[in-house]
């Protein structure tokens, strides 16, 4: 798509940087807020017509979303975009996902499986591989840490239960939570997934550090394995 006018040549109202500086980003568009990231053009394009090509070839399901899930490698396949404007726009998206997470944050509580799939989500539905992650609570139910258990398939490269406990103990941890996303968008547990829930459960409860659910992410949606009936019920009454 090669650009017939320079961003020079369109008014200084029309165009993204002036506009955002004179009226604000909220008046601007998605394909303008890109091109005041991008700032310069290439390729022959200019910077709003970089925002438009990346926009109809990543975000036509998405929109800018769509910036969520792409790496620089596959920014750097666009014309005109090199290193330097790979690496911020996905600065700029890593940047969103932690503002809109940080906000997300004081809403998470155990006994709510939606508010921890919510603030898990965009972290976790994006992912192509398969990766467990735990949530650790305190004794009031809050949000206490979290961290990444394993990459790859769940039944393959489970970090252990031992790494798992270990890690609750030295944090402090009363409660936990598991989580892990299935990259095909179904969050329907498997039967790999309910042995690993039961293997877990079982030895939170000898350890007195209890698995409170087991939450598998899928596309924009997930399931909570408590209240799909796969945690005992004894669990249950402390929430």
């Amino acid at each position: 798509m090669k650009s017939v006018n320079t961003m020079k040549s369109l008014p200084p109202s029309e165009r993204p940087y002036e506009k955002c500086q004179s009226r604000g980003p909220e008046v601007l568009s998605d394909a303008e807020l890109l091109a005041v990231i991008i700032r310069s053009g290439g390729g022959g394009l200019s910077a709003l017509d970089l925002a438009r090509t990346l926009l109809e070839r990543y975000g036509q399901r998405d929109g800018l979303s769509c910036l969520m899930s792409l790496s620089q490698t596959e920014l750097r396949r666009l014309p005109g975009i090199g290193t330097v404007k790979a690496v911020e726009l996905v600065a700029a998206a890593e940047l969103c996902r932690r503002i809109s997470q940080s906000l997300r944050r004081p809403a998470v509580t155990m006994g709510n499986p939606a508010s921890i799939a919510a603030y898990f989500m965009e972290d976790m539905c994006y992912l192509a591989q398969e990766e467990m992650h735990v949530a650790m609570f305190d004794t009031k139910n809050r949000l206490l840490r979290e961290m990444v258990l394993s990459l790859g398939t769940v039944n393959a490269s489970l970090a252990s239960p031992r790494e798992l406990f270990l890690e609750a103990l030295r944090h402090g941890a009363v409660y936990l939570v598991l989580l892990h996303n299935h990259p095909s968008g179904d969050p329907s547990p498997s039967s790999a997934d309910i042995q690993l829930t039961e293997r877990m459960v079982r030895a939170g409860e000898l350890l007195q550090i209890p698995v409170m659910d087991h939450i598998i992410i899928g596309d924009h949606c997930y399931i909570s394995m408590r209240e799909q009936g796969y945690i005992s019920p004894r669990l249950q009454e402390r929430l």
